[in-house]
């Protein structure tokens, strides 16, 4: 049985990347890991952390069991966790508890948000960083120009 490790934020990208790797006679062992959203750090005036935890813990399990209901076909596995901490050494503790598996990275790309790597040898994309081709910004000084 092969097993894949996948770190999901959002159901439609995870199964547009998961979906055309199922195989079809083999059965799959997904361990399916959950990244909510993060709360900013002024959330804590109003929720407290108790509550802040039961609705990361709601929200992950409403994702995952979207996911579920879609990936999953007979002979299947499953197994579910919600991310906490550093995500690197979330998933290498996991590959410690189930042996050999591989990774995928299913979590939606953010603009101006750079996403922390999920295993200890990926590259930190900087995708996230916001991009001025010289081409927009010479439109946008003629617009400038052009307006005065």
């Amino acid at each position: 049985m092969e097993k894949m490790i996948v770190v999901l934020d959002d159901v439609a990208y995870a199964l547009q990347q998961l979906l055309p790797m199922r195989v079809n006679g083999e059965a799959t062992c997904w361990i399916l890991v959950a990244c909510p959203p993060r709360l900013t750090r002024h959330t804590s005036r109003w929720v407290s952390r108790s509550a802040r935890d039961a609705w990361r813990t709601k929200w992950s399990q409403e994702l995952l069991d979207k996911v579920e209901a879609v990936l999953l076909k007979p002979g299947d596995q499953s197994r579910r966790f919600e991310a906490k901490g550093n995500l690197a050494d979330f998933t290498q503790s996991i590959q410690r508890e189930i042996g050999h598996a591989r990774v995928l990275d299913a979590r939606r790309p953010k603009l101006g948000y750079d996403a922390q790597p999920v295993t200890a040898g990926q590259p930190i994309q900087r995708d996230g960083r916001l991009t001025l081709s010289g081409g927009t910004a010479a439109m946008g000084a003629m617009l400038i120009l052009a307006a005065e």
